[in-house]
C-alpha cells in the first residue's frame, strides 16, 4: 500500500477527552515499517503502548506504514506535517537527521524519534539502555551453559547472538551480551552473526541451527521477526533461545530461556501522556533503562526450574549493581566499540 494511502487510514481511535489542562482532540501518528506489526517484538510492543495511550488520553491516532520506511522517510514525515498531525512518533531510528529537518518546517507539530537522538525544540528523543538488559542475558547464558544437569545444555561453553543488522543500534545489544558473558566467565565463547533482515524467520532458523551445530546451546536473537526462526530452531534442537523486546517466553514454552525486555510501550505511553498533559519534552532526550524498569529480563515463567537458584540470585545482584552504578555496562553509542567485540 502506498505511503500516502496508509497515512490517512485511522487505525486506532479513542473516546473521551484528554486532561483539561493539556491537549484535547489532537491527532497522533505512529510511523512504522509495513509488515512490522505482527513481529511479536519491537513494533507490536510499541503499537500496544500507542493504543493504550490513545485510550487513556482521548487522542485520535493512526499508523503511517511504508514498505520502504527508510527510503521514503522524508516523504512520510512531510506528509504527516502537511496533514496536520499534532504528534508524530517515529519508530525508525535512521530518520534522526530527517526528522530534525522536517520538524523545523512544521513547528506547530511535535515529533518523537525512538532509538536515536535528533535536534529541535519540538523534537523529543527516546533512547533505551538495551545494553543493560543484554548484559544480564549474557551473564545468565554464561552461567547456564555450564549447567550440564540441564538436558538442553551440552559440555561446551559456547553461546551465540544474532543481530538484525550491523550498526550501533543493534550492536548495543550484542556488546552488552558479550560483556555480561565474559564478566562471568572469560572462557565462554560467544558466536556472533547478522541476519541482515528483521522479518526472515527462515534465515534466523538457519543461523541459529548453525550455531547449535557449532556447540552453542543458548542463542540470543536481536533481529525482530527473524527471531521467530531462532526460537523454532531452539525448540526443534532441544536448546535455548533468548527472546528480545517483548516477552517471548510463551512462544515456545521451555525453549526460551528468558527474553530481554525493551519497553517501547512504556516509552510511547509516557511521551503521549506528557503531550496530552501539555508537557511535551521537546528538545530533550528521554532515557529508559533498568532503573526505570524499562529494560530487563522476564520472570522465567517456563524455565525457572531449570536455572539454579544461585544463578538467579547472581542475576539479581548484577541487576542491582548496574542500577547503583557499581557495574558499568559498555554502550557503543557513547563509548565506541570495545576490544573484546570482534563483530559477526
Amino acid at each position: 500500500m502506498p505511503a500516502a494511502a496508509t497515512l490517512l487510514a485511522l487505525t486506532a481511535c479513542s473516546t473521551g477527552a484528554a486532561d483539561s489542562s493539556g491537549k484535547d482532540g489532537g491527532r497522533v501518528a505512529l510511523v512504522i515499517a509495513q509488515g512490522g506489526l505482527g513481529d511479536q517484538s519491537y513494533n507490536d510492543l510499541a503499537n500496544a503502548g500507542f493504543e493504550r495511550a490513545l485510550a487513556d488520553t482521548g487522542l485520535q491516532g493512526s499508523t503511517i506504514e511504508s514498505d520502504d520506511v527508510v527510503g521514503q522517510g522524508e516523504q512520510l514525515l512531510r506528509r504527516a506535517g502537511q496533514s496536520g498531525v499534532d504528534l508524530v512518533i517515529d519508530l525508525e531510528f535512521s530518520h534522526n537527521q530527517i526528522i530534525s529537518q522536517v520538524a523545523a518546517d512544521f513547528p506547530e507539530s511535535d515529533w518523537v524519534i525512538v532509538n536515536a537522538e535528533a535536534k529541535g525544540d519540538n523534537v523529543a528523543s527516546v533512547l533505551f539502555q538495551e545494553q543493560e538488559g543484554s548484559y544480564l542475558a549474557g551473564a545468565l547464558a554464561a552461567m547456564q551453559t555450564t549447567n550440564t544437569e540441564d538436558p538442553r545444555i551440552n559440555a561446551d561453553k559456547v553461546i551465540g547472538v544474532i543481530g538484525g543488522t550491523s550498526g550501533v543500534g543493534i550492536d548495543k545489544f550484542l556488546v552488552g551480551f558479550i560483556q555480561g558473558a565474559k564478566d562471568i566467565d572469560p572462557e565462554v565463547e560467544v558466536l556472533t552473526a547478522y541476519s541482515n533482515d528483521f522479518a526472515d524467520p527462515a534465515k534466523g532458523q538457519q543461523l541459529a541451527q548453525s550455531m547449535f551445530e557449532r556447540g552453542a546451546d543458548i542463542v540470543y536473537s536481536v533481529a525482530g521477526g527473524t527471531g521467530a526462526g531462532v526460537i523454532q530452531a531452539a525448540d526443534e534442537s532441544n536448546r535455548y533461545a533468548i527472546g528480545v523486546d517483548d516477552n517471548q517466553d510463551g512462544v515456545a514454552p521451555g525453549s526460551v530461556l528468558t527474553s530481554v525486555l525493551k519497553r517501547t510501550d512504556l516509552a510511547v505511553e509516557t511521551v503521549i501522556g506528557d503531550y496530552a498533559k501539555g508537557s511535551f519534552p521537546g528538545g530533550k532526550t528521554l532515557t529508559f533503562g533498568l532503573k526505570e524498569d524499562a529494560v530487563g529480563l522476564t520472570d522465567f515463567e517456563f524455565t525457572k526450574d531449570a536455572i539454579p537458584q544461585a544463578t538467579l540470585d547472581r542475576i539479581e545482584e548484577l541487576r542491582q549493581g548496574i542500577i547503583d552504578g557499581s557495574i558499568d555496562v559498555w554502550n557503543v553509542v557513547s563509548d565506541g566499540y570495545p576490544d573484546f567485540y570482534q563483530g559477526g
